[in-house]
């Protein structure tokens, strides 16, 4: 008798991609992951479609217009459990910036028929909308710990994902600190962990790309940053990049908004 896979689905809104790239990217251990489940829904990777439910959907992007907002809902329905994967989806990624602004000068400048466009004054995370059972972060996310939650959500225990920060992977690769041995400006002792500290290991600070870590700092970090010579149009909008919309930085970007 054949064994029934859990199914898995793979949905995108608004976003670039990249994070379902990363879970091509994976390569042998996709293999690996394919053998395990039935990919019911993945259209980056394949066109064929089956119709829900699902036991894993992983969601790329955030809702911006108000079909997401109707889409997203219809996702949660039909999954048994639901994952958000990469900035967009947890923090409403790059587009939120216009969280910031008046979104119809962003559109009469981008697009030469700016009436055309339907959609919301923000962009947010899915979270914001459905109920979400885990979180994971990154522009891109990390292919090793996309797959830990796969097979950790298959093997019905919690993913295990570092709550610590940046810095904590600059000791373990060995970086001299880049603040302080350079006098650098870098986010990493308020970042979430997953990248490896690719930036510092060459030397440049961290952009932020893994959002807040957990209990950040914020106020203390611009103190520093501040010694170093960034004003506070700087500070502001070094806070402002993939996850300006996250609780953290969005708060610390809002008092150096002036």
């Amino acid at each position: 008798m054949a064994r029934i896979r859990p199914r898995l689905a793979v949905w995108k809104f608004a976003s670039c991609d990249g994070c379902q790239l990363s879970l091509l990217d994976c390569e042998d251990e996709l293999l690996e992951i394919a053998g395990e489940v039935e990919i019911a829904q993945f259209l980056e990777a394949t066109s064929a479609s089956v119709e829900g439910p699902y036991d894993l959907s992983l969601v790329e992007g955030s809702v911006t217009t108000a079909h997401d907002a109707a889409r997203i809902q219809e996702v949660r329905k039909q999954s048994r459990f639901l994952i958000t994967i990469g900035a967009c989806a947890t923090a409403g990624g790059i587009q939120a910036l216009r969280n910031f602004a008046d979104v119809r000068e962003y559109a009469a400048i981008v697009y030469a028929r700016p009436d055309y466009i339907e959609t919301l004054a923000t962009s947010t995370a899915i979270s914001d909308h459905v109920k979400v059972d885990f979180e994971l972060r990154g522009c891109p996310i990390s292919t090793r710990q996309l797959v830990e939650t796969i097979s950790a959500f298959l093997a019905g225990r919690k993913p295990q994902t570092p709550p610590h920060s940046v810095c904590v992977e600059c000791k373990i690769a060995g970086n001299l600190c880049v603040m302080v041995g350079h006098g650098t400006p870098c986010l990493g002792p308020v970042t979430h962990a997953g990248c490896g500290a690719l930036c510092p290991s060459y030397n440049r600070g961290c952009y932020g790309c893994y959002g807040p870590m957990e209990t950040p700092n914020t106020p203390s970090l611009s103190v520093w940053l501040s010694r170093l010579g960034m004003d506070e149009d700087a500070l502001r909008r070094v806070y402002r990049t993939f996850n300006a919309n996250a609780d953290a930085f969005r708060e610390e970007s809002e008092r150096h908004d002036r």
